[in-house]
């Protein structure tokens, strides 16, 4: 696997670490920060508008796993570098989440 396969695997990682909490508090009937609030990553959009932009990431997600390269979930590189990607993204998710949930954004 080259670094640029890797990198794209990283980012897909990312992307469906961050679908994760929109689509589930959408589908859940609740509202949620989402880039589109105001402010933006702070405020709250509507379970729709989280809906939609978790299932968003979730194609972008699927999109880079299956358009670059020839993924595998055989293949301990990808899967680590998916991995890597998924848990540093929900890292800064939980972290910036948390200071905005407790008001200290």
């Amino acid at each position: 696997m080259d670094w640029t396969t890797g990198l794209a695997y990283f980012f897909a990682g990312v992307f469906l670490a961050n679908g994760v909490p929109h689509f589930v508090n959408g589908i859940s009937g609740r509202s949620f920060q989402s880039p589109f609030a105001k402010p933006p990553g702070v405020g709250e959009s509507s379970p729709v508008i989280n809906v939609v932009w978790g299932l968003i990431n979730f194609v972008i997600g699927y999109g880079l796993l299956r358009g670059v390269g020839v993924f595998s979930f055989s293949n301990t590189a990808a899967m680590g570098a998916v991995g890597i990607g998924a848990l540093l993204a929900g890292v800064g998710l939980a972290w910036h989440f948390g200071r905005v949930r407790a008001g200290k954004h």
